[in-house]
């Protein structure tokens, strides 16, 4: 039985229940902030194993605190009366009573699975599933559902459909994704709930919930298998700042702050791209034979001079043969080592061999008339110290960064092609010459991948340690100033390093939690991976992202049909590339929560008119009357905003969608989009890479920076346009809207929208 919103009358049954809920979770909360800070107190025994002891306990009884405080709207959403006479109630997270005993199950727990998947067929021991909204602290609805109508609980219970997912779907949007963890349906908890083995893939359309499906799978793997991901980590990677954004409110509500979340432009740590590609750039950089290309440009690198060199080593002349630095670039080559590294073995054995060399010619032997030890530690240093030997070497094999390389790869067309040359041709001329550009051009989001490949081909510059990859959070300065400490006072050969010395003078409170360090480390591995928007990764994007994660244990969602450009694979095996091998069960969702019938049906109808129909059909479960309508105008191609008559266009039908929300929901709520394709984009200064915030209730964005978010109501300009981009950005704009779209044009309507003008 459905109740009406609370009134004066009194307060709702479970508001007892919801009040102690939350007195519990604000004890919770206060006891680990108090225990916290009690840890954070004690001073330890002052060495570094104490400090360290004591940070990482004071640091786990925040995560915990910072875990309950996320935990604020909803605590308690759920009831379940079950046949044997037990009545659980289900929340975002497990609260117990002082004593012990359960108080609130988690929507995680098994004992909770039947909240989510019991039905009146199966009702799995449960005979009222019963929904409790609340607002605040406070109840204002109830609803139940009647599952075993012959038990004898059932007395005085009416059977009430799908209310409280329906008015999730009415309410008005607020800029930022919420939870559905009151809302969850059985195919959603199904994936959600899955076994985790190898890459499992989440296909779904627009509106279908495969994005909440993913972060509430997130929060669920966290509860299932915490102490392992705990240590390990899970990372998400979304298409845009503006989608995590979108997001990252909702692992907070559901209790898990720890996630690391980054776009693909923050795989390597230090890299921002701030350049764009053109659509075919971009393709040819994402693809497998990159991987060939940039091996060999890196075996490139290393040169065998054409004959013999004289160098100058103090006063004395010394000869390099040729076949010197041949045996010392095999030797380096043998211990499989990265470019950078194998290069300080390379200059090692080359300077090893030429301080032999001066020994002997010195005389400096012992009996057998092999170089005396002490005096070729002497030649060593005189090396060093030479500009001869040091340009010999260099020349032979430069240490160098990938940025370096890559820029060097685009501005000198012929580098480019000998390294193409080399790996078998894979790129025709006609390719290479897309990619040319300017050394000091701005790097890409499409070269950030190969970026990656390289840091793994060529490793860190010499002097740089592990830099990025260094979990401690020095930056080298401490470690510089115990080596001098240590130096200074005659310590050196000692059991303490310098390294050891840093740690142990470090102050304390330096404890980095695990999400920063992993975020700061490009060589991090994660327990699990989840992708969202995934059809649109490259085969490099895929390369890298498996390193991340040697497990294979990946959640991959997306919807093919959404795939940018001319070109969509058919399956996702075609889509994973190299990741497809790890693949291990598909699910796809095939119910429409949020986009209105007639949208839905209007953008499978355009997609099919436009030799592109949709791989995976989905099924609406509401319509919004009067929710597509259109507006010609008279006009041109793009043009700045101020000229272009689209644009006051495009204002009257956003102040239409603001007047209806401000009606229906109360002034100034609801999120209103304008979506363009990419030419006008530009020309009207609209985000393109989803870097904007949601804080605006109007925004204007590029189709393409749209995907994965909702709007209550849509202003779609040019279509034509945005079809122009690729089918699945036309299909992404008229799939945004939660309530209604309306079409501004001046050019001809694409096939399949002229039919619904």
């Amino acid at each position: 039985m459905s109740t009406p919103p609370h009134d004066a009358t009194g307060p709702l049954p479970e508001q007892g229940f919801v009040d102690r809920a939350y007195e519990r979770l604000d004890d919770l909360r206060a006891s680990y902030r108090e225990r916290q800070r009690r840890s954070h107190a004690v001073h330890g025994v002052g060495n570094a194993q104490a400090w360290t002891e004591r940070d990482a306990i004071s640091s786990h009884l925040g995560d915990v605190a910072a875990r309950l405080e996320g935990i604020e709207e909803r605590l308690v959403f759920g009831r379940l009366d079950m046949a044997s006479g037990t009545t659980h109630h289900i929340g975002r997270a497990s609260l117990s009573q002082e004593s012990g005993s359960p108080l609130l199950i988690d929507w995680r727990a098994p004992a909770a699975r039947p909240f989510y998947q019991a039905t009146a067929v199966d009702p799995a021991g449960v005979v009222r599933r019963r929904h409790i909204t609340t607002r605040g602290r406070r109840v204002t609805a109830l609803e139940d559902e009647l599952l075993d109508a012959s038990h004898p609980r059932t007395r005085d219970l009416d059977l009430q459909g799908e209310g409280a997912l329906m008015s999730a779907l009415d309410a008005a949007r607020d800029g930022r994704m919420g939870d559905i963890v009151a809302t969850i349906q059985a195919e959603q908890d199904r994936i959600i709930r899955a076994p985790e083995r190898g890459l499992v893939v989440v296909q779904g359309g627009p509106g279908t919930g495969k994005t909440a499906v993913a972060l509430h799978r997130i929060a669920y793997l966290l509860y299932s298998q915490r102490e392992r991901l705990e240590r390990s980590g899970v990372l998400l990677v979304g298409p845009s700042r503006i989608f995590l954004r979108y997001i990252e409110q909702v692992l907070p509500s559901l209790g898990e702050t720890g996630v690391v979340s980054m776009t693909l432009d923050d795989l390597v740590p230090g890299v921002r791209p701030r350049g764009v590609d053109s659509d075919e750039a971009a393709r040819l950089k994402g693809l497998p034979a990159w991987s060939r290309i940039l091996k060999q440009a890196v075996l490139g690198l290393v040169r065998i001079p054409e004959s013999d060199q004289e160098l100058r080593v103090w006063n004395r002349r010394v000869v390099l043969r040729r076949g010197d630095v041949e045996a010392a670039v095999r030797r380096a080559k043998r211990s499989g080592r990265p470019h950078n590294a194998a290069r300080e073995s390379f200059a090692l054995d080359v300077m090893r061999v030429l301080a032999e060399r001066l020994a002997v010619e010195a005389g400096d032997v012992d009996a057998s008339g092999a170089p005396l030890a002490d005096e070729v530690t002497a030649w060593l240093g005189e090396i060093r110290d030479s500009a001869d030997a040091r340009r010999a070497i260099n020349l032979a094999w430069m240490p160098t960064a990938p940025t370096t390389l890559l820029s060097r790869l685009y501005s000198r067309p012929e580098v480019l092609a000998r390294a193409n040359g080399a790996a078998g041709h894979p790129l025709r001329g006609d390719e290479l010459a897309v990619l040319v550009r300017a050394r000091t051009a701005p790097l890409t989001s499409a070269d950030v991948p190969l970026i990656d490949e390289l840091e793994e081909l060529l490793g860190p510059m010499p002097g740089r340690g592990r830099s990025s990859h260094d979990d401690s959070g020095d930056d080298g300065s401490d470690v510089a100033r115990a080596r001098s400490a240590i130096e200074s006072q005659g310590l050196g050969g000692g059991i303490v390093t310098a390294e050891m010395l840093a740690a142990s003078t470090r102050p304390p409170g330096e404890w980095t939690p695990l999400a920063e360090r992993a975020m700061a480390d490009r060589q991090w591995t994660y327990g699990h991976v989840v992708v969202d928007e995934a059809q649109d990764l490259s085969p490099m994007a895929w390369r890298a992202l498996l390193r991340r994660c040697p497990a294979r244990s990946f959640t991959v969602v997306g919807d093919l049909d959404q795939r940018r450009g001319p070109r969509r694979p058919l399956t996702w095996a075609q889509a994973l590339g190299p990741a497809a091998r790890a693949l291990e069960t598909e699910y796809a969702l095939t119910v429409s929560y949020r986009t209105p019938r007639t949208l839905t049906a209007l953008a499978e109808a355009v997609m099919a008119r436009n030799d592109r129909p949709v791989l995976h059909p989905m099924t609406a479960v509401r319509d919004v009357e009067d929710c597509y309508s259109t507006c010609f105008v008279p006009g041109s191609g793009p043009a700045p905003r101020d000229r272009d008559p689209l644009w006051a266009a495009a204002h009257e039908g956003v102040d239409a969608a603001c007047a209806r929300l401000d009606e229906a929901s109360g002034a100034g709520s609801g999120r209103v989009a304008v979506l363009v394709g990419q030419e006008r984009a530009v020309a009207w200064g609209a985000d393109l890479r989803g870097d904007s915030g949601l804080s605006e209730r109007v925004c204007v964005l590029s189709a393409a920076a749209a995907k994965g978010l909702e709007f209550d109501s849509v202003v779609l300009v040019e279509p034509s346009e945005i079809l122009a981009d690729g089918p699945g950005d036309l299909f992404v704009a008229l799939t945004r809207a939660t309530h209604d779209v309306r079409v501004v044009h001046s050019g001809d309507l694409p096939r399949g929208m002229e039919e619904w003008d």
